[in-house]
């Protein structure tokens, strides 16, 4: 049995992976199915699918611990463009691009409209997302994301776009360009990772689809690298700190009436204490949106809040009934 099995043998649900039409081809979707008969509300209707939105260098296959602990709801999940199975799609990128890309997803295989989790960049995604599709979202949860990042110690605020990615992610974006041996030595680079201190068959199957063969320079041999563009980080990166499609989102929620949850972790990429949201920032933005409701979840980083406890059931809660 693969790892990906095993992390989805809870006989909640089975998984298959779709494609949906977008501009420039298909876009790469994980749909968890139930296998129990559908969760349904205080007025005996299935409750809505759950669409999960990903960072910005991660995939769909961050998500399978939220899956399997939504029982009886569908569970939908793209690679966003220019990541994991979507990586081939071409520009343009930007926040605007990928909320019409889940778009898609959602009128293709939601059924309605849906609960709408992002997590760090997919944040944004799905903010974008409810301004310019509102009928598509029925509830939105924004995980370590969505709000704008506040700069960090050093970084003014003239930064340049590359400036500002290499701030807010460093390692993260160094990665993309390294090239790996085997899917081994992969898992090794990540169990040395400071925010993977346990290491778990959830993060195992996340690391090992990240991983994917690209034409080397020169017509040489195929090499192993991650799957994310880099490009396409550099592209959203700068869009999400200086495009307009963000703060028209925010303009339009502090108007909107939809319930936001935002959920903080209170430690960062590197497991470092104080998090990508200080607190201070995120009590400031409850004051902007007033229909933001934000908690803090203890004792996760930003990629466990969504992949490891207490983190899946701070989610899943969020998401509701």
């Amino acid at each position: 049995m693969s790892i990906v099995d095993q992390v989805e043998a809870t006989g909640s649900h089975t998984y298959a992976a779709r494609d949906v039409a977008v501009a420039g081809g298909p876009l790469r979707v994980g749909v968890w199915e139930p296998t129990a008969p559908a969760a349904t509300g205080p007025d005996g209707e299935p409750l809505p699918a759950v669409v999960l939105v990903h960072g910005i260098t991660a995939s769909h296959r961050a998500w399978p611990a939220v899956a399997a602990a939504l029982p009886g709801r569908r569970v939908v999940a793209p690679d966003l463009r220019g990541r994991g199975r979507s990586n081939g799609l071409p520009g343009p990128y930007g926040m605007a691009a990928h909320a019409d890309d889940v778009a898609a997803v959602v009128r293709a295989l939601a059924g309605g409209p849906a609960v709408v989790v992002g997590h760090s960049m997919g944040g944004f995604v799905s903010l974008v997302l409810t301004h310019r599709h509102p009928e598509l979202v029925s509830r939105l949860v924004l995980v370590d994301g969505g709000l704008p990042i506040p700069l960090p110690p050093g970084v003014p605020a003239d930064a340049t776009p590359e400036e500002l990615v290499g701030a807010l992610l460093g390692p993260a974006l160094e990665r993309l360009t390294q090239t790996f041996d085997s899917p081994e030595a992969y898992r090794e680079f990540w169990r040395a990772h400071p925010a993977f201190a346990e290491w778990s068959p959830v993060v195992e199957q996340y690391v090992d689809y990240d991983l994917a063969e690209h034409p080397a320079a020169a017509g040489g041999d195929p090499v192993l690298r991650p799957s994310t563009s880099p490009g396409a980080v550099a592209a959203d990166s700068a869009d999400s700190a200086r495009g307009a499609a963000l703060p028209g989102a925010l303009a339009w929620a502090a108007e909107a009436d939809l319930p936001v949850t935002f959920l903080r972790a209170p430690r960062g990429l590197l497991d470092q204490p104080g998090g990508m949201y200080p607190a201070e920032a995120v009590a400031e933005w409850e004051g902007h949106l007033p229909h933001l409701t934000a908690r803090e979840v203890p004792g996760v980083n930003h990629y466990t809040i969504i992949m490891a406890e207490p983190g899946i059931s701070a989610v899943v809660e969020a998401v509701g009934p």
